[in-house]
């Protein structure tokens, strides 16, 4: 595909708009005069406006990109630089508190989809839409928007999507059972029947989340799939986990738990894609990211990997199996310089449709896109992607219908997976374990006061 004229349009936009809030006095308080015409920049500058970044760590080539990009923002301008600051995953929430605690909060920082909303409700994040062109925010895709969206306006940018549940099949392993890849188990019942015939030996037919912490949320879209509803009210007034749709999501793991379909006691978590890639698995149920990790760790493997949809309960296509986490860029409501650190949101996530395309090339692909102008840079740019069948899959039938990550607290999640370890494993009959669980909600609604709190848009 090529990029047109409408793609042209939406970077010129973005750029007059980085280039109109970087003009200013750079003094404490207010991007100062301004060029209204979305003129030179920098011409009235004492000084630069300093806006803080806070990145928490992922990979090791994405820290690399958000420096180079972070480099090139600064030396293309002369009265707003970014101060880039990377901070571990497992210190993030606690060295954010204290700065917000101090008022020395970060201007702009990653934020998941799961904490947008709850977010807003708390006054954390400053709106975008006084700040960023509409060309920008109409680039955001359908699906993706309501994300970030609440009270009709957008608390973040969404950079990214990663699928938390891609179901992997290793193609000559099935063969070899008599099973054919190219139309992998639609059902439920299907993947146990599969799990039972790729089961032999010391190979398992099947890895999935089998702890309570990951269970919590990598079944998510399992849930939504066999309720159509979360374990809680819409209106967050009173737990539904007892709801008979729950158990069917336990008795499948359940199954596959007690069939001895899949690892008892595995070495890794979820998210290492290790047991499929040695051939310890002969199908693996993990996030899209996967498909980058045996890129880069065994890319033979490729070749006769198959990636499907997970299976829906009752083998319908075009259903949610999959919520979609990922992450978005967040203005601080706090924050002194709003102008200048929406400028830098604009340049890296709204911006120039390359610099996201570059990202989800550094990432092999294995993460997904938010805007339409970053499909068409990747396709115009990277003419394979558009033929790598894998790709598209996850794609066209996973992230299209993928749904947000629930925004209510993360107890209610490890309720849930709790309910699911304890049934699947025995240690307490699956009615017994939802009861639990349900309990466990009631209480978390009761002591954080969430009734009547639930986002509305």
């Amino acid at each position: 595909m090529r990029r047109g004229k409408g793609l042209t349009a939406l970077t010129l936009a973005v750029a007059g708009a980085v280039t109109l809030a970087a003009c200013g006095t750079g003094s404490s308080g207010g991007s100062g005069t301004t060029a209204a015409s979305g003129g030179g920049v920098g011409t009235a500058c004492a000084s630069p406006t300093t806006v803080t970044f806070w990145q928490q760590k992922f990979e090791d080539y994405q820290q690399a990109w958000y420096k180079k990009y972070v480099d090139q923002f600064n030396s293309s301008q002369t009265c707003v630089k970014v101060d880039y600051k990377v901070v571990p995953a497992d210190t993030w929430t606690q060295k954010l508190q204290a700065a917000q605690a101090a008022g020395n909060q970060p201007d702009v920082v990653t934020t998941n989809y799961g904490n947008i909303k709850p977010g807003v409700a708390q006054g954390q994040f400053a709106a975008l839409d006084d700040y960023l062109p509409a060309s920008a925010l109409a680039d955001i895709k359908s699906n993706v928007a309501p994300f970030v969206t609440e009270k009709g306006k957008h608390w973040g940018y969404p950079m990214l999507v990663e699928p938390s549940a891609v179901l992997y099949i290793n193609s000559d392993m099935a063969k070899a059972a008599g099973l054919d890849p190219a139309s992998p188990p639609k059902s439920w019942k299907d993947l146990v029947d599969w799990s039972t015939k790729l089961t032999s030996g010391n190979v398992k037919g099947i890895t999935i989340a089998s702890v309570a912490a990951e269970l919590g949320w990598s079944s998510w879209g399992l849930q939504d799939n066999s309720c159509g509803h979360f374990p809680i009210t819409d209106d967050w007034a009173s737990g539904r986990a007892t709801d008979s749709c729950f158990a069917d999501v336990v008795n499948l793991y359940k199954t596959l738990y007690q069939n001895k379909l899949m690892p008892q006691n595995p070495k890794v978590g979820y998210t290492d894609a290790a047991p499929f890639e040695s051939g310890e698995v002969a199908m693996m149920v993990n996030g899209s990211w996967a498909l980058g990790a045996i890129k880069k760790d065994k890319p033979d493997l490729l070749a006769k990997t198959v990636v499907a949809a997970l299976p829906t309960k009752d083998g319908g296509t075009g259903e949610t199996t999959a919520t979609l986490g990922g992450w978005t860029l967040t203005l601080d409501a706090k924050s002194k310089h709003p102008k200048e650190a929406a400028a830098f949101i604009s340049y890296l996530a709204a911006g120039d449709p390359s610099i996201m395309a570059d990202f989800f090339k550094q990432a092999g692909y294995s993460k997904y896109t938010t805007r339409t102008s970053v499909d068409k840079a990747i396709a115009a740019n990277d003419p394979s992607t558009t033929q790598d069948a894998n790709m598209k899959t996850i794609s066209d039938d996973i992230v299209a219908h993928g749904i947000a990550e629930p925004a209510y607290p993360w107890d209610i999640s490890l309720a849930m997976g709790t309910a699911i370890e304890s049934g699947m494993k025995g240690t307490a009959s699956v009615d017994a374990a939802l009861k639990t669980a349900n309990d466990s909600i009631n209480s978390t609604i009761q002591k954080q006061q969430l009734k009547g709190t639930a986002p509305q848009s």
